[in-house]
């Protein structure tokens, strides 16, 4: 009902808007009560018609789906059936979802994973491989790094084999770091974080590393060129796309470790031109950017319509923050500082070909579920929305 209400409310608000626009003097009908009555029925005809024979009340003409941007919920594994179940109920097509252990981390693992979600009418459009993220080794140049870039190698060739062309890759040394939760909207449990307090291991943190140095951007920058350059032509042969998150909080120095890569919009430029190839872009994690604020160097609008003309988003984690650095605090994508609808249209009019996914909503009362039932609701909402105002 949540699902439907959204959906209805935000893609009707024009409706009432244009029919309201119907220019007629009920000024110079006060006087008359027969013609206000006469008024009355007509406005309540024309606009009950509107909501009778409307595409979105009796779905007698299909709505515009000619978007390019594909929505795809997140899932636990291994896959519950009642958890496919609860998305073919919000009219997803399409899964994400992660592994955590080497068991799981197989090409055998993986076609499991997409015949069980195509025997309930889902495809499974992304397979992250936590073993395979935010490796310190890599990022840091610590002994054993050759041994995780090969073990990232072979894990492109796997989902390659199993029919996954799109994934997420985050190249930070400590992880998506967190101060301890606060309350947004309603009292609802989110995440949060603010300069200076101490970190806590909890549900989207990493664990906090302290490394006995500071490094440098010069040798961060030339570990990443080190990688890059062997992940990209294994890319290109199995037509992988990688989609690079940003460093989560971004721009700080966190466990001596600048965040000085992924974390502003000339980071990225720099970083997808070394990698120079079709299947290295962007994971465009709004509510990082959002994050950053003015630190980013461009407003988010800018930095969608500059990667988008060179098709370099590869996918979108959609999430608002009530404000940017120092201190944030995640927020419903309804309640935060920014108009979740002009990255939404944006990302319409460049025509964006990707995944979307609903990122990091807060705990509503009634379990996780129901936060992400809003979500979801929402974003399905702002995506129909932008469908039909760029196609007409």
């Amino acid at each position: 009902m949540i699902i439907c209400y959204l959906a209805h409310s935000v893609l009707c608000r024009q409706i009432f808007l244009n029919d309201f626009a119907i220019s007629i003097n009920i000024t110079n009908m006060q006087g008359n009560p027969k013609r206000r009555n006469f008024i009355k029925l007509l406005l309540a005809g024309t606009l009950g018609s509107k909501f009778l024979f409307s595409s979105s009340s009796m779905g007698k003409e299909p709505r515009v789906t000619s978007s390019k941007l594909k929505l795809s919920a997140q899932i636990k594994t291994p896959f519950l059936d009642e958890d496919l179940q609860f998305i073919k109920q919000l009219g997803v097509e399409y899964l994400t979802t992660w592994v955590r252990t080497p068991e799981t981390a197989t090409y055998e693992n993986y076609r499991i994973l997409c015949e069980k979600a195509e025997a309930h009418s889902l495809k499974v459009a992304t397979i992250g491989n936590s073993l395979v993220h935010n490796m310190e080794k890599v990022t840091l140049n610590l002994p054993g790094r050759d041994k995780k870039i090969e073990e990232y190698l072979q894990n492109l060739r796997n989902l390659s084999r199993a029919g996954i062309h799109t994934t997420v890759y985050s190249h930070m040394a400590t992880g998506v770091t967190s101060s301890r939760r606060e309350t947004t909207r309603g009292g609802a449990s989110s995440r949060a974080f603010e300069a200076g307090k101490r970190v806590e291991e909890e549900s989207y943190s990493f664990k906090t590393f302290t490394h006995n140095r500071l490094y440098t951007e010069v040798e961060l920058w030339e570990n990443y060129e080190y990688f890059i350059k062997q992940v990209a032509p294994v890319a290109e042969e199995y037509k992988v796309k990688i989609a690079m998150h940003p460093e989560d909080p971004p721009g700080l120095t966190l466990g001596n470790v600048p965040r000085c890569i992924f974390s502003n919009f000339n980071g990225y430029k720099r970083a997808i031109e070394i990698a120079d190839s079709d299947y290295i872009g962007m994971c465009l994690c709004c509510g990082c950017v959002l994050e950053a604020g003015e630190s980013w160097g461009k407003d988010i609008i800018d930095t969608i319509k500059y990667f988008a003309a060179r098709k370099k988003i590869h996918k979108v984690h959609f999430r608002n923050v009530n404000q940017p650095l120092p201190h944030f605090v995640e927020t419903f994508v309804d309640d935060g500082y920014y108009d979740m609808y002009k990255i939404m249209r944006t990302l319409r009019e460049e025509e964006v070909d990707c995944f979307i996914i609903a990122d990091h909503w807060p705990d509503m009362v009634g379990g996780q579920m129901t936060g992400y039932a809003f979500t979801m609701g929402y974003i399905k909402a702002l995506l129909e929305r932008a469908n039909e105002e760029v196609t007409s």
